[in-house]
């Protein structure tokens, strides 16, 4: 049996929810064939944040990791391709680090590609009629410290899980009080699409 680790954060910058928390919350109570996927919320920290995931990584020994964040402006669900190694927070995590221009490891490589399927998941989401496209930057806030990090211990400690982070809009609930150009999506569509996104990446069976 496969096992899939599928983390998510706590709501930030004065949110209330957080889309990858409510995906990974709903994500819980659905059946995937031959596989265990366990569910993990993290803290909008930057340092144990990253903590909590590997030891999670560590003691659970997944097949597969995936990496839910909240992109707030953006219209699609976006499988990121690359991770760099740089923090320089917009805005201030929930416990106050606000870094500049700081390396993540420092002497690490540049950046980490996603070893997820993002082409077959991308296309496996559109299919379904929910807007996803492949992005090529992950930002360089916490979801990219995690995405990094994470990418980096698979790296270092040679283990066989292919892992990768996905950025997921707004809901529909976060942006009734905002500008009405800010986009969102639906409950139902991103946690389809998250469950898409767990089956294509756990391969035929699931």
């Amino acid at each position: 049996m496969k096992k899939l680790l599928l983390t998510a954060f706590e709501p930030f910058a004065g949110e209330t929810i957080n889309p990858s928390a409510e995906a990974a919350r709903a994500i819980e109570g659905i059946d995937f064939t031959d596989a265990l996927v366990r569910v993990a919320e993290l803290p909008v920290d930057r340092y144990r944040a990253v903590d909590v995931a590997i030891d999670l990584i560590r003691a659970g020994h997944p097949d597969v990791v995936i990496m839910l964040g909240e992109a707030g402006r953006r219209y699609r669900i976006n499988p990121e391709r690359v991770a760099i190694n740089i923090d320089d927070f917009r805005i201030p995590d929930n416990a106050g680090n606000k870094p500049t221009d700081e390396a993540i490891i420092e002497g690490g490589p540049v950046g980490y590609f996603s070893t997820l399927p993002i082409r077959s998941i991308t296309a496996r989401i559109n299919k379904a009629h929910i807007p996803a496209a492949i992005s090529n930057s992950a930002g360089t806030y916490l979801c990219n410290r995690l995405f990094y990090s994470v990418m980096n211990f698979i790296s270092t400690e040679s283990l066989p899980a292919i892992a990768g982070f996905i950025h997921l809009p707004y809901l529909h609930d976060q942006v009734i009080d905002k500008d009405p150009d800010v986009p969102s999506l639906s409950r139902d569509s991103i946690v389809e699409a998250v469950r898409l996104a767990i089956e294509v990446s756990l391969g035929p069976g699931s």
